[in-house]
């Protein structure tokens, strides 16, 4: 379960986000909607712990994780363009959460081998990742955000750019993969027919006021 309460995001003088407030089920899937600019992503890096709030609170299963750092909040986020490492292989790719925690290689191969194969990727390991395609890649991110087992998935923008039969067979895959693990989502885009198809229901975002009150 994810719940925001009355959230406030500044960057200098500058209000990103003013008094927002949402709460998720557990097992839901919530799609943000909103012009350029209203700050969906911000949104949903505060809520990553990938940026500090002005005002309100961020929980987590009941829990207050607002000032808790961003790699113990239980939260995966998915990327619009999907930042993967350049430097490490798929499989490392995936595994990289596992790394930091200190788990086995042998482990480390394993888990990343079973999420490779849930997000369609079999056999794919140890391909670099500048070989990837465009829906390759984005299922890779997928698959590192899921192998870190976060309570709260946020996906931000994560179909973009593909083209249109691409688009709607990651689609199916992801409505279906998540309502597999049961999964509690936070999805952001542009596209009101995408986030009908892959979630519960959706809320629109507006734009902040101009100055701090």
């Amino acid at each position: 379960m994810l719940r925001v309460v009355d959230l406030a995001v500044e960057r200098g003088e500058r209000l990103i986000l003013h008094g927002v407030s949402l709460s998720v089920q557990s097992g839901e899937r919530l799609a943000i909607h909103g012009p350029s600019g209203c700050g969906k992503t911000t949104l949903l890096h505060a809520i990553a712990g990938l940026l500090p709030v002005h005002r309100g609170a961020i929980h987590v299963d009941d829990v207050d994780v607002t000032h808790v750092p961003a790699h113990r909040r239980g939260v995966g986020l998915v990327f619009q363009d999907n930042q993967l490492f350049p430097h490490f292989n798929v499989a490392d790719n995936v595994s990289y959460a596992l790394r930091v925690r200190g788990v086995s290689k042998r482990e480390r191969n394993r888990v990343a081998d079973e999420w490779l194969s849930r997000v369609g990727l079999d056999d794919f390991a140890h391909r670099e990742t500048s070989d990837l395609s465009g829906g390759e890649a984005k299922r890779v991110a997928l698959a590192r955000t899921l192998a870190g087992t976060p309570r709260v998935v946020l996906l931000d923008e994560p179909l973009t750019g593909l083209d249109p039969l691409l688009h709607e067979q990651l689609l199916a895959d992801l409505r279906n993969l998540f309502d597999h693990l049961g999964t509690t989502v936070v999805h952001v885009t542009h596209d009101r027919a995408e986030g009908s198809a892959l979630c519960h229901r959706s809320i629109d975002l507006q734009s902040p006021p101009d100055s701090i009150p």
